[in-house]
């Protein structure tokens, strides 16, 4: 049986779309598509299915109906009977074809077969006309796989084929302060900003693009946005754009209210309580003080070099610095070590990590988690040269695993003073969607979670003795050549002036660090929490309980 045929029973009625012509019911489909309407588009799949099973629009319409209502597995297997039956049709550049293998490429990085996405995207692109959603597409798949490079081509021809489309104008933004091209940015937040007013993405991306002056800033067009925005993610992007615009200009108070306001409010949708992060530490320090706990030998040989830490303490400069090393390439912010710890663990719980997971996860052998974790990260762009960075902060959660399973990667953790790891972290919005952050949107509670973060590597130190270099991110700036010496060492590579002059690196960066390792290094972000201080009454008293050294 077809597998479109098979997703439909069952799940779309189908009765009220059969009387119409095979023609009317796939425009009919097609119209509710584009309307978002995915109910109604699957209905009208289904019945062109049920006439003819052998229809590859139908089934690349359920697909996309599916994939609006979360059923990734069942779209692939819809999606996956159109490209084949249109392969079977049509000539290989057609049209057609480009469009199913571009959202097929989309469908498999949601599904995390990265490997398989870029196949997809590559053969899409190689059927692409100029089709702005597809060329849109095909780019949205390699910003996925952080190939930033070969995305920004893709969405400028969107763009030009399509300069009333909003999404494709803020893709090709977003993908122009990634490499540092900020005039180029603004021009496209602007004209966002010309069609919504209240679009928060656009504000908050402006904001970050550069420092705001006294003659050159947006706080007053933030204010009247902030006036009139509904959606509580856009109100709370555009806090956090106000908040960045303050600050830039000096106005503590004003930056300090903006990022109270907006955070409390989206720290009430979460619902987030610290004491899961609590259980999850807790049940590491429990499994990896077993000798029994995930042990055994690996005899993978690769050897990535992983940048750990809290977020905003100097993990995308650390990446940039060894980055910059002729033998090196960066990947980016993997979640490839996660993903292959959940998916070897079993565990049907559905956080990537939690007491659950960490228990499964006894048994499975450190070769295996190596050989999963290095078949994903060579999925991505990034990671095609022989020695690649994996920059993703919270692997330091993940460092027994890293240690035994990739006995040749060498690890670095960023260290920085205490109350500006807490201040940089709640000032920045990351992606309100991600589970990793949910603890970022209250002062105490990422207070905690440095605690944790604290312990948590003061534990690895004990049980992984030499394996992590920590790097402070203060010596750092105060000894530039020293330190970074020390850490290339550490990374066993030979020395490099270039990874001294960081900044002249043109890769992109897809962090909120974009515009900062752009510039040489510099001392503005040191003790910022310092104007402050008043307002962290509470952190301070928490750290002087635990011991955190405020000196």
């Amino acid at each position: 049986m077809a597998s479109g045929s098979s997703a439909a029973s069952g799940w779309w009625s189908v009765s009220s779309a059969l009387a119409r012509p095979d023609s009317e019911t796939i425009r009919a489909a097609r119209d509710a598509l584009a309307d978002g309407d995915a109910h109604r588009c699957g209905q009208f799949a289904a019945a062109a299915l049920q006439r003819d099973p052998a229809s590859a629009e139908g089934h690349f319409l359920l697909a996309m109906a599916l994939a609006e209502s979360g059923r990734i597995a069942l779209a692939l297997q819809s999606s996956e009977r159109a490209v084949a039956l249109s392969r079977e049709a049509s000539p290989p550049a057609s049209p057609a074809m480009a469009e199913y293998l571009a959202h097929h490429a989309r469908l498999l990085t949601l599904a995390r077969q990265e490997a398989q996405a870029r196949a997809a995207a590559d053969a899409a692109l190689a059927s692409a006309g100029e089709d702005p959603l597809v060329l849109d597409t095909i780019g949205c798949v390699y910003a996925r796989l952080s190939d930033h490079a070969a995305a920004l081509p893709l969405f400028e021809r969107a763009v030009a084929g399509d300069p009333s489309n909003m999404s494709f104008r803020y893709n090709l933004a977003s993908t122009y302060g990634f490499f540092g091209r900020v005039a180029d940015a603004e021009i496209h937040y602007e004209e966002l900003l010309k069609a919504n007013p209240e679009d928060g993405r656009a504000h908050l991306g402006l904001a970050t693009l550069r420092r705001q002056t006294a003659t050159g800033n947006h706080v007053a067009r933030l204010e009247t946005a902030l006036q009139r925005a509904n959606d509580p993610v856009d109100r709370l992007r555009i806090h956090y754009a106000a908040a960045k615009e303050y600050e830039d200009l000096g106005d503590h108070a004003a930056t300090y209210r903006h990022l109270s306001t907006g955070n409390r409010a989206h720290k009430a949708r979460l619902g987030y309580t610290i004491e899961s992060d609590e259980a999850t530490v807790a049940a590491i320090e429990t499994a990896f003080a077993r000798p029994d706990y995930f042990s055994g030998d690996s005899g993978v040989a690769d050897a990535p070099i992983f940048v750990i830490g809290l977020p905003r303490t100097g993990t995308t400069l650390v990446d940039r610095i060894i980055s910059s090393h002729p033998q090196i390439q960066s990947a980016g912010e993997l979640q490839a070590m996660p993903l292959a710890v959940k998916r070897l663990s079993q565990s049907p719980s559905r956080l990537v990590l939690d007491p659950d997971t960490i228990e499964a996860m006894h048994d499975v052998a450190p070769q295996d988690v190596g050989i999963a974790y290095v078949q994903r990260a060579r999925q991505h762009g990034g990671a095609q040269a022989p020695v690649f960075t994996d920059k993703f902060p919270l692997n330091f959660l993940y460092v027994g695993f890293i240690a035994r399973a990739l006995p040749e990667a060498r690890i670095v953790c960023l260290r920085r003073h205490p109350m500006d790891s807490v201040w940089s972290t709640y000032k920045t919005l990351f992606a309100t969607g991600s589970p990793y952050y949910r603890w970022s949107y209250d002062l105490m509670d990422t207070a905690h979670y440095y605690l944790l973060f604290d312990r948590l590597m003061a534990f690895w130190a004990r049980q992984f003795p030499g394996r992590v270099l920590e790097l402070g991110y203060e010596a750092l700036i105060a000894d530039q050549e020293a330190e970074t010496r020390r850490l290339i060492a550490h990374c066993g590579l030979s020395w490099s002036d270039a990874c001294l002059a960081f900044h002249k690196n043109t890769a992109a960066v897809a962090t909120p660090s974009a515009q900062q390792v752009r510039q040489p290094l510099n001392a503005d972000s040191v003790g910022k929490w310092r104007a402050y201080a008043d307002r962290l009454d509470d952190v301070t008293r928490l750290f002087g309980k635990n011991g955190i050294s405020l000196d």
